[in-house]
């Protein structure tokens, strides 16, 4: 037998196969499509996946403006921040987020689910979000995904 079949391939920036997906996040609950749009921004659904590189595939989103919460989520759940002073305690609800910038609220969701580092901030570049049907990455020719189908 021979050992060297073995040997584990790791993937680098060279070697990287990225592709552009288009996903329609009309009527998709929010939380569930965020788990697997960052599992494809980290490319954990790719065989060459490795932890430590960019091996990701660039994720457009559109509809985002229609995507939605189960239960009371809308007015119940909080998003604080911070401004730095005394005092500048803020605190924002789903619907005002997503009524002021729809965009915000996905990156939000998806920025909480990948790596707090360098290349978390990296992977999060990869991600392009659209309120509308309308979306300029044509030239890119991204492939339809549907969500459903990942696991």
């Amino acid at each position: 037998m021979d050992t060297l079949s073995y040997k584990t391939i790791s993937a680098n920036k060279a070697t990287v196969q990225k592709e552009w997906v288009l996903i329609d996040a009309n009527d998709e609950v929010l939380g569930r499509m965020g788990t697997k749009v960052a599992k494809l921004l980290r490319g954990k659904y790719k065989p060459s996946f490795t932890p430590h590189v960019d091996c990701g595939d660039n994720v457009i989103i559109i509809n985002a403006s229609k995507v939605k919460l189960t239960g009371n989520k809308w007015t119940d759940r909080v998003y604080l921040r911070y401004t730095g002073y005394p005092g500048g305690q803020r605190e924002t609800t789903p619907a005002q987020l997503l009524a002021k910038d729809p965009e915000k609220l996905i990156r939000k969701v998806v920025k909480g689910m990948l790596p707090k580092n360098k290349l978390g901030a990296k992977l999060l570049k990869n991600l392009y979000i659209f309120p509308d049907a309308e979306h300029n990455m044509q030239a890119q020719q991204p492939k339809q995904i549907d969500l459903n189908s990942l696991k």
